[in-house]
């Protein structure tokens, strides 16, 4: 492909009121409309005490917010997309940068948590109105693990030195949840200061991991995944409480690695990856393993009676490829293995608990997918201000993700960049008859059908149900 003028006769003009860059924004926030976004926003969300009105108008401010990182926002002054051509004549309430940077800089502590109550109540809303959880009724898996924010500002409040050696980092936590047929959406999402535990607040986190679940239709079994910094007696015995299962990671501590010696060698089964899987830490492709099972194993023994659980122990083993085969002239005299141990109370097959187990790195997926778009930056220095820039991304998040399952079954599987290259940023000419306006996209748009399935969805005569 190459340019078909040359460049004399080729200029350009910002001069026509009635395009809009955004198309796409329009059933989307129909969608938000119809679940309830701005009412829950309304009641729940007071920012009492604020200064300059920061604290008025919090729904028309939150979705701005939320319209915004749907579009690819990733720092406050990227709303200003919001604020192009036809725009306002499409919708109402747009809010300016500055004025929405206000507004999350005048949050506190207590307001961040109304408005992860708002993200609750408004991922149940969705999976109510769309098909983003098929299958929870049966079975959802429940996804809990951190991640660190690199930061450069030495002002951002909350930003340490933790994990990474010379590197100052914020340290959210996540939680995702998923069907076997659908794409993980977005739980809970707390932020916490740099320098804080893995496992800092994680039983409490859990519960309502565990509860926002439940009230998104997740009414079957839940199972609880996590890594190894979550293996804790707290984490376990809400899971317990919530009546969940779970399934966590252990590393290989004495008692462990006693129990895991222990086993005979007849107990292991031969398991093939379908697709090689990378060794953690040669980085070499491996297809095949084995497996065994403890059927009871007492953890946290050495602790007071009412923390021992006693579960199954599951266990994988592989080849060490860090070992070299031969020595010398001499062949390996006996195999070399390496153990990768969880702890579970599910009910499903050996096999199939473990294949399930590993499903857990599906949340890595969230989390790069956010710093490649709105998590790119954490754009306040206030700490409670990017607390609340954490929420709201989790809920445009999940808003994506339901326009997907609307739009068709590939897009209910497709990255949130791909939605927004596909349905959400999709220029449009608006034209007005009747009192009515038109949008004018582009011919043969390669994903019309979607984008049209999702339009007539969101907009359809009932409004209580899509």
């Amino acid at each position: 492909m190459q340019v078909s003028h040359t460049p004399a006769a080729v200029s350009a003009a910002f001069d026509d009121p009635n395009l809009i860059a955004q198309a796409g924004l329009v059933p989307v926030l129909r969608l938000a409309e119809r679940c309830g976004l701005s009412r829950l926003v309304t009641g729940r969300v007071k920012l009492t005490g604020a200064k300059n009105g920061a604290g008025a108008a919090a729904d028309a401010k939150v979705t701005s917010i939320v319209a915004g990182m749907a579009s690819g926002a990733d720092s406050i002054d990227d709303l200003a997309m919001l604020r192009h051509g036809a725009m306002p004549a499409v919708f109402g309430g747009i809010r300016a940068p500055s004025t929405l940077g206000t507004f999350l800089r005048a949050f506190t502590h207590g307001h961040a948590l109304q408005l992860h109550a708002v993200h609750r109540r408004f991922l149940a809303e969705l999976a109510a109105h769309t098909p983003l959880l098929p299958g929870a009724g049966e079975v959802a898996f429940v996804d809990v693990d951190s991640t660190h924010k690199r930061v450069y500002g030495r002002a951002k409040q909350g930003a340490e030195y933790g994990r990474f050696k010379g590197i100052r980092t914020l340290h959210p936590l996540l939680a995702t949840v998923c069907t076997p047929q659908s794409r993980p959406v977005i739980a809970g999402a707390r932020m916490r200061r740099g320098k804080a535990a893995d496992s800092r607040g994680a039983p409490k986190f859990v519960s309502e991991a565990l509860a926002t679940a439940r009230e998104a239709g997740c009414t079957g079994t839940r199972i609880l995944r996590a890594d190894s910094q979550f293996y804790n007696a707290g984490v376990i015995a809400a899971c317990r409480r919530a009546g969940a299962h779970f399934s966590i990671t252990c590393g290989m501590n004495p008692s462990v690695k006693r129990a895991v010696l222990g086993i005979p060698n007849d107990a292991w089964q031969q398991i093939t990856y379908p697709t090689a899987v990378p060794d953690p830490e040669t980085g070499e492709l491996i297809s095949d393993a084995e497996v065994a099972e403890i059927p009871a194993y007492t953890a946290f023994a050495g602790r007071k009676k009412a923390d021992r659980v006693t579960a199954r122990l599951i266990v994988r083993r592989v080849r060490d490829l860090a070992k070299p085969a031969v020595v010398g002239d001499q062949g390996e005299l006996f195999p070399v293995w390496r153990y990768h141990p969880f702890f579970t109370d599910q009910p499903a097959a050996t096999l199939r608990a473990e294949r399930e187990h590993r499903h857990h790195a599906v949340i890595e997926q969230v989390i790069a997918d956010s710093k490649a778009s709105a998590l790119a930056h954490l754009p306040s220095g206030h700490f409670h201000a990017n607390a609340a820039w954490l929420t709201l991304w989790a809920m445009a998040y999940n808003l994506l993700r339901a326009a997907g399952s609307l739009a068709s079954a590939f897009h209910a599987r497709a990255t949130t960049a791909t939605l927004r290259s596909h349905l959400v940023n999709v220029p449009a000419r608006i034209a007005r008859s009747a009192r009515r306006i038109t949008l004018h996209l582009p011919n043969n748009w390669p994903w019309r059908h979607a984008w049209t399935r999702l339009l007539d969805t969101v907009h359809g005569p009932s409004p209580g149900s899509v």
